[in-house]
C-alpha cells in the first residue's frame, strides 16, 4: 500500500492505492487536531453534505454614528470577520482579515473614524480589544495582551471614552476601567472590585456617575451606582435580596432608571426606578414571560424591547412618556437579538434566526414603521421550504412536575419508527429555542433522524422557581427529566425508544455523561462536547474570574457535604456503567471545562472496552468556530451516527 498527499485548504486527503486497484481518498486531521479511536473518514463524505456545511450567518455589531450604515459580523472564509453594509440588501464588505474569530465591535460614537473590537486567541476567551482604523486599515492593541479578559464596553455621553470590565489585575476580580482609544496609555482604574460577575450598563447624561450589575446567579443581582469623579460605589437594590436585576438604562431626564427584574415576580418585568425614592414603576406585568433585552432611544423618547415566548420572539416599542408599548409587526417570527437603536432615534436593528432562515440583520423605523432586511446570508444550496419545523411538545417528569422541549420530527418521507438524538443546552441556566439547524439538518432530512432539544428543569425562560430546581444537592432531578423523556418516546408511535442518542455542550454535556452512566440500558450511544465530568475536578480547575459564579450553582466543593455529594454524582466515578459508545469532543484551550475533564473520562471509560471516539483541537476553546474544524467534527459525528445509532 502507498499513500499520496494532496493539501486543500481545510484538510489533508490522503489518497490509499489499494491492492484491488481502487483508489480511495480519505480526509486526515490537520496537526491541530488530536484524534483517538475516530476511524480514517472517506473524502466522499464531504462531498456528500457539502450543502449543509456551507451556510452563513449574520449578527448585527452597531450602527454607524452619523450614517444609515452598520457593522455586521459573518463568515465567508474559515472564521467570522466583520464587514460594512451601507444600505439594506447592500454588499458585505469585509473590513477585518484575521485567523481568529471576530464576532463583536462598536463603532467611535462622534464620527465612526474608527471601531474598537474584542478578540481572542483559539478560543481562550481571554479576549483583547483593538482599534481598526478606517482610513488606514492598520489595528492596534489596546489592552495588555495578556491572560486578562476585556470587554463590556459602554461610551460615555460626551463620546469621548468608554468603561470596560477587566480582569487585569488579578484574574480573578473584574474591576471596572477607562479608556480614551485614541490614548489606551492612559487608561486608568475607576474602581476596583470583588468578583468577576460585574458589568457597566449605562452612563448618567451629565457623564457624572455609571450604573453597573454585580452579577452573582441567574437569581441573584446587585445594581450599584458608581460616582464616575470620586470612583466609589453605592447599592441602588438591597444585596442581601435574592432578585434577579439584569439590563439598566438612565432616563433622558437622569432621574430614573429602566430596568428589567424579576421582583415580586416569576419573570422579568420592565419597570422604571425613581433614583430619588427607589420606588419602581413595573410597565410590562400583564406579559407572563420574561423581558430579555431592551434599549431606549438616544432621544430618550421610546423604549424597544424583546420578550421570550416559549422560546419565541416578539418585539414591542414603548412610549417613555405614555408607558404603553405595542407589538412591532412585520418581522420574521423566530428567535429575535439585538434592538439596537440608531444615534437618529428612528431606526432599531435586529438579528432573526428560525428553523428555515440562519440568523440575518433587519430594521425597523419608526416613521414610516417599515422593515427592512439587510443581510440575506446563503444557505450553502439548502431550500427554506423544506427545512423542518420544529413541534412543542411536554411531558410529566418523576415528581409531577411538566418539562418541554422542541422536536425536529423526519421528514415523511422515511417510514417506521425513527431514531431519536437527545440534545441537551448548556447553562445550566441556558434554553433550547427553535433556531435555525445548520449541519443537523443533515440528520434530519438525509439520514431520518428526529432530534429532540428538552429544556429541563434549571433551564431559563420558565420563570424563576423553575430555574433554581436544579441547584445544589438536587442536581440529579434534572437527569431524571431525561428518564422520563425516554419513557415518553418509548409511548410515540413514531419514535423508535430503542435507537436513541444522547448528547450535548458544556453542562449539557454533564447531562449527556450523567445519562450514559444511568440509562446505559435505553440508549444506542452518547456524544459529550466539552461536559464536565467530575464537578468537583472542574471547579478546581475553571478560570478563576469564574469559579465563584459557579459555585452559586453547582455548588461549593470546599463544603464536605457537597464534596461528597459530587463524588456520588461524578460520571467520572461511575464511568464503568458506561458500556455503550462514547465520543468526546473538547477544545486545548477551554477556560471554562478545562481539557483534563475531557481526558480523565475518555481514559476511564476506555477501561470498559466500548467503543470511545476521542477529538481535540488545539486552536480551540468551549466549543469550535473555526469552519475546518467543525467540520471535520461534523464529519466524524456523521459517522459515529452511522455506525451506533442507525444500525
Amino acid at each position: 500500500m502507498r499513500s499520496i498527499l494532496k493539501w486543500f485548504p481545510a484538510f489533508v486527503f490522503v489518497v490509499m492505492s489499494c491492492e484491488n486497484g481502487f483508489a480511495q481518498k480519505m480526509i486526515t486531521p490537520g496537526e491541530n487536531l488530536v484524534i483517538d479511536g475516530v476511524p480514517a473518514i472517506s473524502s466522499g463524505i464531504a462531498e456528500q453534505v457539502r450543502k449543509y456545511t456551507e451556510s452563513r450567518s449574520a449578527a448585527f455589531a452597531d450602527w454607524h454614528p452619523t450614517k444609515r450604515e452598520m457593522l455586521i459580523s459573518t463568515r465567508f472564509g474559515n472564521t467570522p470577520q466583520l464587514h460594512e453594509i451601507r444600505m439594506p440588501g447592500g454588499a458585505r464588505r469585509q473590513l477585518t482579515f484575521l485567523e481568529e474569530p471576530v464576532q463583536s465591535a462598536t463603532w467611535e460614537p462622534k464620527n465612526g473614524e474608527y471601531f474598537v473590537f474584542s478578540r481572542d486567541t483559539g478560543g481562550n476567551e481571554f479576549g483583547q480589544l483593538y482599534r481598526f482604523d478606517v482610513a488606514t486599515g492598520d489595528v492596534a492593541l489596546l489592552t495588555d495582551g495578556g491572560r486578562s479578559q476585556n470587554g463590556g464596553i459602554v461610551w460615555n455621553r460626551a463620546k469621548t471614552q468608554f468603561v470596560y470590565g477587566t480582569t487585569r489585575r488579578n484574574g480573578a476580580d473584574r474591576d471596572l476601567w477607562l479608556m480614551d482609544p485614541l490614548r489606551p496609555e492612559a487608561s486608568r482604574a475607576l474602581v476596583e472590585l470583588s468578583g468577576g460577575g460585574w458589568s457597566a450598563l449605562d452612563w448618567s447624561p451629565d457623564d457624572s456617575t455609571i450604573v453597573a450589575r454585580q452579577y452573582l446567579s441567574i437569581n441573584q443581582s446587585v445594581l450599584w451606582m458608581i460616582d464616575v469623579a470620586k470612583g466609589t460605589k453605592k447599592e441602588l437594590t438591597d444585596p442581601k435580596e435574592v432578585t434577579a436585576w439584569s439590563g439598566a438604562e438612565y432616563s433622558a431626564d437622569g432621574a430614573s432608571l429602566y430596568l428589567t427584574s424579576d421582583q415580586g415576580s416569576e419573570f422579568q418585568r420592565l419597570g422604571k426606578m425613581d433614583l430619588k425614592t427607589g420606588a419602581i414603576e413595573w410597565l410590562t406585568s400583564d406579559i407572563t414571560w420574561d423581558v430579555d433585552g431592551f434599549d431606549v432611544s438616544p432621544d430618550g423618547k421610546s423604549l424597544a424591547f424583546l420578550v421570550n415566548e416559549a422560546g419565541a420572539s416578539r418585539a414591542f416599542l414603548l412610549s417613555t412618556a405614555t408607558g404603553k408599548y405595542a407589538a412591532i409587526e412585520g418581522l420574521p417570527a423566530g428567535v429575535i437579538s439585538g434592538a439596537a437603536w440608531h444615534s437618529n432615534s428612528n431606526d432599531i436593528a435586529f438579528s432573526v434566526n428560525s428553523a428555515r432562515s440562519t440568523s440575518d440583520v433587519y430594521s425597523y423605523t419608526l416613521d414610516s414603521k417599515k422593515i427592512e432586511r439587510w443581510t440575506e446570508s446563503e444557505l450553502g444550496g439548502l431550500v427554506p421550504e423544506t427545512l423542518v419545523e420544529p413541534e412543542l411538545v411536554r411531558w410529566k417528569s418523576f415528581d409531577g412536575l411538566e418539562i418541554s422541549g422542541f422536536l425536529y420530527r423526519a421528514p415523511s418521507k422515511f417510514s417506521g419508527k425513527r431514531p431519536v438524538i437527545i440534545n441537551i443546552h448548556g447553562g445550566p441556566e441556558g434554553q433550547s429555542r427553535p433556531v435555525f439547524q445548520g449541519r443537523n439538518n443533515f440528520f434530519l432530512n438525509e439520514l431520518g433522524v428526529c432530534i429532540l432539544y428538552p429544556n429541563v428543569r434549571g433551564s431559563s425562560g420558565y420563570g424563576k422557581t423553575f430555574v433554581a430546581l436544579d441547584n445544589g444537592f438536587k442536581r440529579e432531578d434534572s437527569v431524571k427529566d431525561i428518564g422520563a423523556l425516554l419513557d415518553w418516546i418509548a409511548t410515540q408511535p413514531d419514535l423508535d425508544a430503542d435507537r436513541i442518542m444522547v448528547t450535548g455542550g458544556s453542562y449539557g454535556g454533564f447531562m449527556t455523561l450523567a445519562c450514559a452512566t444511568h440509562y446505559n440500558d435505553r440508549i444506542r450511544c452518547s456524544l459529550d462536547v466539552v461536559g464536565i465530568s467530575h464537578f468537583g475536578t472542574f471547579l478546581k480547575n475553571t478560570e478563576s474570574y469564574r469559579r465563584d459564579l459557579r459555585r452559586v450553582e453547582y455548588g461549593d466543593e470546599r463544603d464536605p457535604k457537597m464534596s461528597s455529594y459530587f463524588e456520588e454524582i461524578s460520571p467520572l466515578n461511575s464511568a464503568r456503567k458506561i458500556q455503550k459508545p462514547l465520543f468526546v469532543v473538547q477544545g486545548g484551550n477551554d477556560p471554562r471545562v478545562p481539557l483534563s475533564e475531557a481526558e480523565q473520562i475518555v481514559a476511564r471509560v476506555k477501561q470498559n472496552g466500548s467503543p470511545v471516539w476521542y477529538l481535540m483541537a488545539k486552536d480551540e476553546g468551549h466549543g469550535f468556530r473555526k469552519k475546518n474544524n467543525t467540520d471535520y467534527q461534523f464529519f466524524a459525528t456523521i459517522e459515529f451516527i452511522r455506525k451506533f445509532l442507525l444500525p
